[in-house]
């Protein structure tokens, strides 16, 4: 919806009124966005007081655009402090680190032992979802 009220004259009242001007769903939805809110409709047309088709005035959708990026904003905050939370609660078991050039030297059967006895391993704490 941002993209799209940022991109095309919007109207209150209407769904278009056919001229140009779209509602903010409408917009929203030629930018990708897949919304079907009535709510939101009537709650557009009536924060503008209007119950006529108008293009919506420059503080309308100024005010609208600032709701919609503190919404995002807002969105963001809580989705990344939830991934912090999980991830500190995570438990990573150990990988097992050596010198690829020892690998490289010794045949595969060697592989299969016990890597714990090993003094060329080196056991590090697994921090990070991947390696």
């Amino acid at each position: 919806m941002l993209e799209g009220i940022r991109a095309n004259p919007i109207v209150v009242g209407a769904y278009t009124d056919g001229r140009g001007g779209i509602c903010p769903m409408l917009a929203a939805h030629r930018h990708g966005g897949r919304t079907s809110f009535v709510s939101f409709a009537r709650a557009w047309d009536e924060f503008a007081r209007t119950k006529t088709i108008r293009r919506a005035t420059e503080r309308e959708v100024r005010t609208l655009e600032n709701l919609l990026v503190a919404s995002l904003a807002q969105e963001a905050e809580t989705d990344l402090g939830a991934a912090i939370a999980d991830y500190r609660k995570r438990r990573f078991p150990e990988i097992i680190v050596r010198r690829l050039s020892d690998r490289l030297a010794r045949p595969l059967e060697d592989d299969l032992g016990d890597h714990a006895r090993r003094a060329d391993v080196q056991r590090v704490p697994h921090r990070l979802g991947h390696v």
